[in-house]
This record gives structure tokens, sequence and C-alpha cells, in this order.
């Protein structure tokens, strides 16, 4: 079988057969590269050799997908920064999947590709450790000032270091060296951007990480593919304009020894920034740990939306709906069309039981002060799908924070009533000092005969009110009382209904 591995840049390309050249010297295995490096005759050859299976790996840019490429035994793709690659790239690969496995690498996976992962469309697997002795990257983002550029700069210089400065403009980005070359004088400063002949950009890159010069100038074609363990610090002109991934990718650039990196962010006035673009800046401000990119992904994704999954969008409206909403509603528009039925947009969602005891249920602020703490925790229980869990997050809460408060200790009872009526198909339950009622939903298990000889031997206490209300009276004015005779009747009913199911 021959193995593809798809990358984005010419420079990572040769980077990677540089590397598997290496690893695999004495193994019996035929490794070439497809790239613009190589000359028209060069590159002819290397067709033919895939197409007669001389070739055991090839390692090559979107050149690879052209319709020119025939393998004779293809088994394997893998796609380094799959970001990087358009939505019409990714549908060629569509056409290959049936036979071929492709693995898909990438540090901040794009909001189309997330979201199908999320939702089980696509296989998953996330690797958050670290290198030893990493450190994450301190980042700043500032307003563009020269003072403090040439106090980054030579703050870098002084210990040795070297230093990207990311102007993404080709036609400016020679005034660009010769502004920094005048703010700092000790500097050795180069350009490197796409548009340089490839042997000239290869050389470049050459002497930049043989340490001959140390201030790079250049655009984002430093994107992917560069390893220099000497550069510690970026500085990212305009970063307002790049995307949540490609900040984090650019940041990625430095910080790739034991050293302690930096990275710069220069903006304009805030007010002249769209509200998205703060956004990012914010979040990737946040987000400044190692193993941060799939958090950034997640940002991302409510920023710009999940896209189209069978169309070629990659953004959409997301942010309108809020991302869990959006899970929830394409779960069960999946598991419809798993069922046989039509799935619709104007289908209610399942809202669970209503539940209203007049009973403080809450986390006291003077308990938890933490805001955000709090919000989790309510989202926690809520989200909790049987008693077992509500204990585990009790124990949590206490082992965390001190015994419950008494409002605490009602919220999670009256999410443990919650539970019980859902599975009971009832609706709603109220309850106040006189009493209280039952609404059940059509699709109630409770068995009709045991509500009926229930009225019938306590018509004081229980009455019918319409065709699927049970309305109980009593003196309910303490609230562990009044906790205590719902979940008593409860229990009634959950017994009736056991024994019918």
């Amino acid at each position: 079988k021959q193995v593809v591995i798809l990358v984005p840049t010419t420079l990572l390309a040769q980077q990677h057969y540089d590397n598997f050249r290496d690893r695999f010297a004495n193994w019996p295995v035929n490794i070439d590269v497809f790239s613009r490096f190589k000359t028209a005759t060069e590159q002819e050859k290397t067709i033919d050799r895939l197409a007669s299976g001389e070739i055991d790996i090839v390692i090559g840019t979107h050149k690879l997908l052209s319709s020119r490429m025939n393998f004779s035994e293809l088994g394997l793709m893998i796609i380094d920064e799959e970001h990087r690659f358009g939505v019409q790239q990714k549908e060629k690969l569509k056409s290959l999947r049936a036979e071929v496995d492709i693995l898909t690498l990438t540090a901040t996976p794009i909001p189309r590709t997330l979201n199908m992962a999320m939702s089980g469309m696509r296989e998953l697997s996330i690797i958050a450790t670290p290198p030893a002795k990493r450190l994450s990257v301190k980042t700043f983002i500032r307003q563009s000032d020269k003072n403090m550029i040439k106090e980054a700069l030579l703050r870098e210089l002084l210990r040795g270091g070297q230093v990207y400065y990311l102007h993404n403009d080709v036609k400016s980005i020679l005034r660009v060296k010769e502004d920094i070359a005048k703010l700092v004088p000790e500097a050795k400063v180069e350009i490197g951007h796409g548009q340089m002949r490839e042997r000239q950009l290869e050389q470049v890159m050459s002497d930049f990480y043989h340490r001959r010069f140390n201030v790079l100038v250049c655009t984002t074609i430093i994107e992917t593919g560069i390893d220099v363990p000497n550069a510690n610090t970026i500085i990212i002109d305009r970063a307002d304009k790049f995307g949540l991934a490609q900040l984090h990718q650019l940041r990625g650039r430095v910080g790739r020894s034991h050293h302690q990196a930096y990275a710069y962010l220069l903006t304009p006035h805030p007010k002249s920034m769209t509200k998205d673009a703060i956004k990012r800046l914010e979040a990737i401000e946040m987000s400044s740990e190692l193993g941060a990119g799939f958090m950034l992904a997640t940002h991302d994704l409510e920023i710009r939306g999940a896209g189209e999954l069978l169309g070629e969008s990659q953004s959409g409206q997301i942010q309108s709906i809020g991302f869990n909403l959006y899970m929830d509603m394409l779960e069960r528009a999946i598991q419809a069309i798993k069922d046989g039925k039509v799935p619709g947009v104007d289908d209610k969602m399942p809202t669970g039981a209503e539940i209203d005891l007049h009973i403080p249920a809450l986390i006291p602020e003077d308990y938890l002060p933490d805001t955000q703490t709090r919000l989790t925790l309510y989202k926690r229980i809520a989200m909790a799908k049987n008693d077992e869990a509500l204990n585990e997050l009790q124990v949590e809460m206490i082992d965390r924070f001190g015994l419950l408060p008494e409002q605490t200790k009602y919220l999670f009872s009256l999410t443990s009533l919650k539970l019980i009526c859902e599975k009971m198909g009832i609706k709603k339950l109220t309850a106040n000092e006189l009493g209280g009622q039952i609404e059940f939903s059509s699709e109630t298990n409770i068995d009709t005969l045991t509500l009926v000889k229930l009225v019938q031997s306590q018509p004081a206490n229980y009455q019918f009110k319409g065709a699927n209300i049970l309305k109980f009276i009593g003196n309910l004015q303490d609230r562990k009382k009044r906790l205590s005779a719902v979940i008593s009747l409860l229990e009634s009913l959950k017994t009736s209904h056991e024994k019918v199911a």
C-alpha cells in the first residue's frame, strides 16, 4: 500500500521529506517529495513512479490532488494542518474514502470539521500533552507602539535569540524592514514572503535557521512548517485581521524549545476593530496555556458557526442559537432520520418536566462567590442524567466548598424530582402551602386505574381537574413536609407505573 502525506506548504513538504528520509534510511522504503522546488522533469518522473508503484511514501502540497496523479495502490492519506485545505480539496478526498484510510491532523480544527467530530460523524482523538520542559507562550495584545516594538526586539536579541516580525503585506514589507533596521540598528534584518523565487526563499529560511541573521520580517508563509528553536519572540502586525486558528498557529512558531517565548499582537484602536475581531483577540489572550488549540477551536465554532455539513460553506450562524441548542437540534434530526421519520424545523424541543414547589433552590453567593463557577455547577446539575450523577456532584461540592446549605440541598432534591417526573411522563408539578397539582403529558406511563382508585379512596385530598390534571390538598406550610409529601405521592405513583411497565 502507498502512503500520501499532504502538507500545506513547500517548506513543510521539504522538512517532512528530510525527516522521513533520515528515519527510514535503513528500511527498504522509497520516499519522494512532490513540490515546486522540483523541476518540471523531476515532477513528471515522480508522477510516473507513483503510477507504477515504485514510490511507497510521497510527501507534497495541493498538487498531489490534481487529476494527473494516479496511484497504483493507495492505502493511507495523512493530511497535515487540515485547516489549510479548502472544502473543494476535501470534497475530492471524499471520493477516495471508500477504499482509503484518511487521517487529518490539526492544532485548531475548522468549525465544520470540529462540529462533525463532536456530533459523532467523525472519530476524534486529542493529544494535549506538551513536550517535556516546554513553556507556554506569553501573549500580549497591545496597540501598535514603536517603543514597545523596540523593547521586545532588544529583549530577545540581547539574550541571543531571534525574532519573527509578521507583516502580511508584500507591497509595504520592504518599508517595514527599513523601519526596523532604523529602530534597532544592531539587528540583522531580512525578508521572507511567498512571492520570492523558490531558491531565494529556501536560502532565506536556511540562513534564519542557522542564525545568520536575527530578525525575519515575513508574511503568513511561516504559519506552518517552520521550526526554529532559537526564535522565541513573534510580533504580529494588525493581529485583528487574522482568524483565531491562524493566530494560534502563528503563535506556535515560537516557544519550540525550553526558553520562555513571547507573542505580541499589535492592533489599531479598539473602535476601528470589528466585534468578532475583539472576540478573537480576547480568546487568544485567555487561551495561552499549552494544548489550548482545541479550546480555541471551540471558541472559533461559537464565533463563526458550524457551517454546512454537506455543502461547501465553512461558517454559519450558530451564535444566534448557541452551540448546545444547535447540537441538540442536530442530534434530534439525525435520530429522526434513523427512525425513518422526516425531521422538521417546527418540531418542539423537549423541555423536560416543570417543577415549582415554592421552595428556594439555589447555590448561595456567600457559599460560592465566583459567578462563573456557580453557573458551571448549575449547568452540571441540570444536565445530570440520574441520581448517581447528582450524588457525585454533591460529594464534589462538599469536598471543594464545604457542607451544602439548605437552599442547595433543595436544588438537588428538586432536580431529582424532575428526573422522576420525566420518567413517569409528568409534564408539570406545582405545590404551595395549601396543596398542589400534577399535570400529566399525553404520553404518561401512569396507570389510569390507580389514579381513579386514589381519588375515590381519598376524595377530600385528591381531585381530578380536567382530563390530565390531578389536584392534591393538604396543609403543606412546612417546606420539608411539602417536599416529603410530594416525594411520597410520586413514589406511590411510581410503584404503580413500574407494575404496569
